[in-house]
């Protein structure tokens, strides 16, 4: 199938499940994950009425953003691990920054943007089931806590919501406690109303279990193999 017939497909499963749990379609976002992704195909992808995509890695993004400027209505979100170091390089890059993961890397981003002039939207990544290979604040930790209540702080961040990247399970029903856990602690962030923390995005759910996601509340799903199909291994680095 070509990426516009994959697209397609997805927004006719996205709706299935958003109103098999009594939701609007219309509130869930699919972004495209962008990852290794040549140019050309995410002109594909935008050509085919996508307008969402997730980037990786700031210097990967950083060498083809020149070649998809021209896609004036994408909206280029970073959703990777991001170091402190490159911070200011990707409040530069993207529009927003889906994976903030301490205070530390917030009042870089934060800094960042008040330099370019911008208000930077930015999501808090929660390690939902606490392994050690993957970044993002625990639940119930301090780091969070701390993040939270820093919010009114800083000024030049729009912090929207949370996002989480459960651990892989070949049956998507086994990611289903995870993600439901995730809808419990982003209801209870926005129960508190708490100063300049704004709870409007749920990022949760990939192309394996993006239906279960959708159930359980996600808002927002990130979406690569089954839109460009499996990806070519990274080279490493020499």
């Amino acid at each position: 199938m070509s990426i516009a017939e994959n697209i397609s497909l997805l927004r006719s499963q996205i709706t299935a499940a958003a109103r098999g749990a009594h939701r609007n379609p219309e509130d869930i976002i699919l972004m495209g994950v962008t990852k290794t992704v040549a140019p050309q195909q995410i002109r594909e992808a935008y050509d085919a009425g996508l307008r969402i995509f997730g980037e990786n890695r700031v210097q990967e993004f950083a060498t083809k953003a020149e070649a998809v400027r021209d896609l004036t209505e994408a909206e280029w979100h970073m959703i990777g691990h991001l170091q402190t170091n490159k911070a200011a390089k990707a409040a530069e890059l993207f529009a927003h920054v889906d994976s903030v993961d301490s205070l530390r890397l917030a009042q870089k981003l934060n800094a960042a943007a008040a330099e370019l002039g911008k208000k930077l939207p930015v999501l808090i990544e929660i390690n939902i089931a606490g392994e050690a290979a993957k970044s993002g604040l625990a639940p119930d930790s301090a780091g969070l806590e701390e993040l939270l209540k820093a919010a009114s702080e800083l000024s030049s961040l729009d912090i929207r919501g949370l996002m989480t990247v459960p651990p892989y399970h070949d049956e998507p029903e086994q990611s289903r406690p995870h993600f439901r856990k995730m809808r419990e602690i982003f209801q209870k962030i926005a129960s508190r109303q708490l100063p300049a923390v704004g709870m409007e995005v749920l990022s949760m759910g990939m192309s394996h279990d993006f239906e279960v996601a959708i159930e359980e509340g996600a808002t927002c799903v990130r979406v690569g193999t089954a839109i460009f199909g499996d990806r070519p291994p990274l080279r490493s680095k020499v």
